[in-house]
């Protein structure tokens, strides 16, 4: 659905203070709701051909494929949105662009790239993610983190070897174990909820939270929630203060009012008619 007009959206990637060059790439369609950011790794330049290549592709993949679809409409078979299954499947045809180019050019061999998303359609959200990039909610003055990162520290965390305090000062918190383009197939974490007015969605690399903390991300935002492209500024600006090791984008949304689906006239129709 078109939400124009009720999404409010801002962003910034910068390259930081060490790397030569940006990898990172941002998405937006605000005809379907949808918010992407990828961050890119490989060789010499190639780590942005994957950014971008994961980005062009799911916007063009969802781009033509969400508008067809009843919005909030549940499969029956895995109970998830059609726009969920959408995505998903979207995010794999990316991840095959990806690999296959790596195989066509040499100069793009293994490159990879990270990928988080959101769709928000009919007061609901489609939250999508492989690898380290993550994506924040802040909602009720209470910053959460909604993705797990697909790292070796993380799910050595889960099975309670490190504790979250040990992992966040560990120095090889960024191996990532799922990524796009690496292999032929890829796994995908699809999480579905509710969307409430003013709640602040939050996607970024590691750029920003192996500079910044989840405290300092939490104390910008409440402190320009009423401003996104502030937000997006004072983030950048504070990772680079800390030291810019990684390019470092970030990408905000917002909701300003109530997007429910409007009912459909054959629908209703069928409905009266018990069709």
């Amino acid at each position: 659905m078109n939400l124009k007009g009720i999404l409010s959206v801002a962003g910034r990637t910068d390259t930081g203070k060490v790397r030569s060059h940006n990898e990172d790439f941002l998405g937006e369609n605000l005809d379907i709701g949808l918010v992407a950011l990828a961050d890119g790794m490989g060789g010499y330049k190639s780590g942005e051909v994957a950014s971008e290549l994961a980005i062009s592709t799911v916007l063009s993949e969802l781009g033509e494929r969400i508008p067809k679809l009843t919005p909030g409409e549940l499969d029956p078979q895995t109970g998830y949105s059609n726009e969920s299954l959408a995505v998903r499947e979207a995010i794999i045809r990316a991840n095959e662009k990806i690999y296959q180019k790596g195989l066509d050019d040499p100069e793009c061999r293994g490159m990879g790239t990270t990928l988080v998303l959101a769709v928000l359609y009919n007061n609901q959200v489609t939250i999508a993610h492989v690898g380290d990039s993550r994506m924040y909610r802040y909602r009720s003055s209470k910053l959460e983190q909604v993705t797990v990162d697909h790292t070796f520290l993380q799910e050595l965390v889960d099975r309670g070897y490190y504790t979250q305090e040990e992992a966040d000062a560990s120095l090889n918190r960024n191996l990532v174990t799922r990524a796009l383009g690496i292999q032929p197939t890829t796994a995908v974490d699809i999480r579905e909820d509710i969307v409430i007015p003013g709640d602040i969605y939050l996607l970024c690399s590691d750029g920003l939270t192996d500079m910044v903390d989840d405290q300092e991300i939490s104390n910008i935002v409440s402190e320009f929630r009423d401003n996104l492209d502030k937000i997006a500024e004072n983030l950048v600006e504070c990772a680079n203060v800390k030291g810019g090791r990684d390019n470092i984008s970030v990408l905000l949304a917002q909701p300003t009012k109530a997007f429910p689906e409007k009912k459909r006239w054959n629908t209703n129709l069928k409905k009266i008619f018990g069709q």
